[in-house]
């Protein structure tokens, strides 16, 4: 009889430790699964912040009026070159 009990104590603890390795290798993979995304996230925000940086030098006036000089050959109005249109033709 105490063979019998032996015998299910051993196997009771061999699921024991089998199901303590599953549990553990189950956590490295999670953790490191959490510090790949950790380190995404990390990269994201790096370039979130340089996409507004670029943003931001992108859109000042200063140099959106240098390419419409230089590229499209824009010049600034004056009143000279303005035309009035009235309603009816006169």
């Amino acid at each position: 009889m105490s063979g019998k009990i032996n015998a299910v104590l051993a196997a009771l603890l061999v699921i024991c430790a089998l199901s303590l390795v599953k549990s553990q290798y189950q956590a490295r993979h999670l953790f490191i699964e959490l510090e790949r995304a950790q380190s995404q996230a990390r990269q994201l925000d790096i370039e979130w912040a340089q996409l507004q940086l670029d943003q931001s030098t992108l859109g000042k006036h200063a140099r959106i009026e240098e390419i419409a000089r230089r590229d499209l050959e824009m010049t600034q109005l004056t009143p000279a070159r303005t035309q009035y249109l009235t309603e009816g033709g006169q």
